[in-house]
């Protein structure tokens, strides 16, 4: 009874907060509304049995992506003034877009069929002594042992694209000089400076400084030069 009453409440919010999602103006309170809709999800998954997928999504979503996406949004100070003024010139082929999405979904539901054993597996006890995390852990590096190595794969050639598309072309950034750092001195030269020397007494001489020539201003003949006192 009371794991309904919580399954149908933590569903509910999570509805809600999928809508405000895409209904909020402003992309600040959406990423909020985002983070609430991950942690209404993992308490549904906690309610399935489902514990290692709960952490998962608050570990993961929650703290790393959504977290990201807020700071993200907040430090990019868009104009959402200027960025909503094509919103109508864009609507008719976004509906388009929306429409074919919305067939797919329709056409997939449509030909989607229950299996015969899911029923029997559902009933089924859970076996004594395994739990979720194991069982996961077994299937993941057993049957899937090269698509899941495929995706880590995957994920670490895009990470290395992002940093060489963020590193190009930028003049500013220091490089390591590798031929600089092999042909250095090994040796190092001690001097005794007395307390209090000079930089010119040290030998280190500064740059010259350019002197400014005086302006020469020029007078007319109507000066107060030469007048009667």
């Amino acid at each position: 009874m009371i794991a309904g009453i919580a399954f149908y409440a933590f569903a509910a919010v999570l509805i809600a907060s999928a809508v405000m999602v895409v209904t909020s103006r402003n992309p600040v309170h959406s990423v909020l509304y985002l983070i609430l809709a991950f942690f209404n999800a993992a308490a549904l998954f906690l309610i399935a049995g489902a514990e290692f997928l709960a952490m998962i999504l608050v570990i993961v979503y929650v703290g790393a992506v959504a977290v990201l996406f807020l700071f993200v949004v907040m430090m990019l100070d868009i104009d959402f003034v200027r960025l909503r003024q094509g919103f109508q010139r864009y609507a008719p082929i976004g509906a388009v877009i929306g429409g074919i999405l919305f067939l797919e979904l329709v056409f997939v539901l449509g030909a989607w069929q229950s299996s015969g054993q899911a029923e029997g597996l559902r009933l089924n006890a859970m076996p004594e002594g395994v739990q979720n995390t194991v069982a996961i852990g077994r299937v993941l590096y057993t049957d899937y042992v090269f698509l899941f190595q495929g995706a880590g794969l995957i994920l670490l050639v895009s990470m290395i694209g992002a940093i060489v598309l963020t590193h190009r072309d930028r003049v500013r950034s220091r490089r390591q000089d590798i031929e600089a750092q092999v042909t250095r001195r090994t040796q190092l030269d001690m001097a005794n400076v007395p307390v209090g020397a000079s930089i010119g007494e040290l030998g280190i001489l500064r740059p010259p400084v350019a002197e400014e020539k005086p302006k020469l201003v020029a007078h007319d003949g109507h000066g107060h030069h030469g007048g009667h006192h």
